[in-house]
């Protein structure tokens, strides 16, 4: 299972990140079309221990694919065959747009690390939708009761001002909301010009709202309602952020997005300079996010959920994260340097760790 390095090294280190993505998703996807992956389906299942409740929600694992690898929902059932626990699409905006020009993405191999810009590229709410539904059928068809949860990311337009955004934000949610186990608010990218300001309480209270009550309104069922946020705020907001959230009684928080930071990095200075902004993520996030889980979870109450992601590279970084307080975990940026074993390994990692009478929570 540790041919994937070698595999990345040799076919995809030389070649144009963007496309490196697009090649090796198109592989898991027809896999997936063909009916191979139904090997891997079997193998990669995480093992009935693993199994957890979550915002009343049955997860067949507490790892998870986060937001960004698939930003269409094209995806969706090829992804759940490789054994995570939940698949986060996204993030989608509520008109289609191609996002920031290229290159955009970029690799710090040194670090284990991407910074990336993408700009919520993304075929809109309304072309995703159809997908959404068409995936979760496919599950429930194929896994049953523990089939892999779908949670969609749902984020700003960027041509729309930000006086105009909870409107912006509800066009996604009118489309998505009923095909979601959960939905996610992005107010936390640095790649869409101003959005990161939606992290204001004062800016937030209304949007979390509006969403929350038409999302249940459109599905004709609460929708478990969670805001995403960024590494960089400081404990004082992130308090804020605790706070508004238990007023608004959202279900939960997921910390964190990408940074935009650029400290303790191993690569060449000149090189990161020179590929200039954007959001990283990857390895050298992992202290911050795991802070920022600890001052979360000392400020919510237990039923709240915290989902953390961040630098999530091994099943011990699994472990520590819902140890200190985690209820779920994501990982992303180590999928592209890991293939598409690499859930099956922390599943496992997850499963003799339970074996062995390890807790897997706080």
């Amino acid at each position: 299972m540790r041919i994937y390095p070698t595999i990345f090294r040799v076919l995809f280190s030389g070649m144009d990140p963007e496309k490196a993505h697009h090649f090796a998703f198109n592989a898991i996807r027809i896999a997936e079309k063909t009916g191979v992956s139904a090997i891997a389906r079997k193998l990669s299942a995480p093992a009935p221990s693993l199994r957890r409740t979550v915002m009343g929600i049955d997860f067949p694992s507490p790892f998870g694919l986060a937001a960004g690898f698939d930003k269409e929902g094209a995806g969706i059932p090829a992804l759940a065959d490789l054994g995570f626990g939940h698949v986060e699409v996204g993030t989608i905006t509520g008109a289609a747009q191609s996002g920031n020009e290229q290159p955009r993405l970029f690799r710090l191999i040194e670090d284990k690390a991407v910074i990336n810009r993408m700009g919520f590229n993304n075929d809109g709410a309304h072309a995703v939708a159809p997908r959404t539904r068409a995936a979760r059928e496919l599950l429930n068809r194929r896994f049953g009761a523990h089939r892999p949860v779908i949670g969609i990311n749902i984020g700003k337009t960027k041509v729309v001002e930000l006086e105009d955004a909870v409107e912006d934000y509800l066009v996604s949610t009118r489309e998505l909301a009923a095909h979601a186990d959960y939905l996610v608010v992005n107010v936390s990218s640095p790649n869409t010009p101003g959005l990161r300001l939606l992290q204001s309480v004062e800016s937030l209270r209304p949007l979390l709202s509006a969403v929350g009550t038409e999302a249940d309104r459109v599905a004709g069922r609460h929708v478990p309602l969670l805001v995403k946020i960024a590494p960089d705020l400081s404990d004082e907001d992130l308090a804020d952020v605790a706070t508004l959230a238990q007023e608004l009684k959202l279900d939960g928080i997921i910390a964190t997005n990408t940074t935009i930071g650029r400290e303790g990095l191993s690569s060449d200075a000149f090189k990161v300079a020179e590929i200039g902004a954007g959001g990283l993520s990857g390895a050298p996030l992992k202290a911050r996010s795991l802070e920022v889980l600890k001052v979360l979870r000392s400020k919510v109450p237990a039923e709240m959920t915290i989902i953390s992601v961040g630098g999530v590279s091994t099943g011990e970084d699994v472990i520590e994260r819902l140890q200190a307080g985690a209820d779920l975990v994501q990982g992303y940026t180590a999928f592209l340097y890991e293939g598409p074993f690499w859930v099956r390994s922390i599943n496992k990692k997850l499963a003799a760790a339970v074996a062995k009478g390890v807790s897997l929570s706080k």
